[in-house]
């Protein structure tokens, strides 16, 4: 009876579903299950043992990698439709075999096991001999993740819009001060010379006129002489 209630136990804890891609150097694991909570997560360098609860029911994961990984530079992140993980392979020893850092055929030591627990994250896959062209996995899902404790720091980085107070070098729009020298108008002062020169070239015309009418005057008294004429000839 003992047994029989531990095994039913044991039966309320569902599998939870895996899926991963890979690069040469590390292994990008999702845990495909939606709003996880109390979740515990163990990486160690040869296995991840996860449990956490999503819809009420318990899960857990608990899988030997087909090669050994690195812990310390691996990090997890807990996202409202999965549990996201990126997991580095273990490098290779100086002077080592560099087939530590290929492609894997499988994700897990237990081939059977993959088969039922395990599938392919087809939109992060690259073939191997892609890998070049399509680059490093897209880690933007899991900045500030657990684990890799110095990435969220670099999120202070974003404090980089500080340097917006660079923007104070509108400061140097302090060169229209340089308008000032706009006070070369002032230099029109000069054209008050000029003004000077008007002057005199109005009062010269000026004089030239008032002896035009001079002229002007003696033509009225020719006209007033032409003008008698007719009563001369009355």
């Amino acid at each position: 009876t003992r047994s029989k209630k531990q095994h039913n136990k044991m039966a309320k804890v569902n599998t939870a579903p895996i899926k991963w891609a890979q690069r040469s150097d590390s292994l990008y694991i999702t845990i495909a299950l939606q709003d996880v909570k109390d979740e515990t997560i163990d990486l160690s360098d040869s296995e991840l043992k996860f449990r956490g609860k999503s819809g009420g029911k318990d899960y857990e994961v608990n899988i030997e990698f087909f090669k050994s990984v690195d812990a310390k530079d691996s990090t997890y992140k807990v996202l409202p439709r999965s549990v996201q993980m990126c997991v580095m392979k273990q490098k290779s020893e100086e002077g080592a075999d560099d087939d530590e850092e290929e492609f894997w055929p499988r994700l897990l030591k237990d081939k059977a096991l993959e088969k039922n627990q395990v599938k392919i994250d087809w939109d992060r896959y690259v073939d191997e001999d892609e890998e070049e062209e399509a680059g490093g996995f897209d880690m933007s899902a899991l900045e500030g993740g657990m684990g890799m404790g110095g990435m969220p720091g670099m999120g202070g980085m974003g404090g980089m819009p500080g340097m917006g107070g660079m923007g104070g070098m509108p400061g140097m729009g302090g060169m229209p001060g340089m308008e000032g020298m706009g006070g070369m108008p002032g230099m029109e002062g000069m054209g008050g010379a000029g003004g000077m020169d008007m002057e005199a070239l109005m009062k010269q015309m000026g004089d030239m006129k008032g002896m035009g009418g001079d002229a002007e005057g003696g033509d009225v008294d020719d006209d007033s002489d032409d003008d008698d004429l007719p009563d001369l000839e009355g």
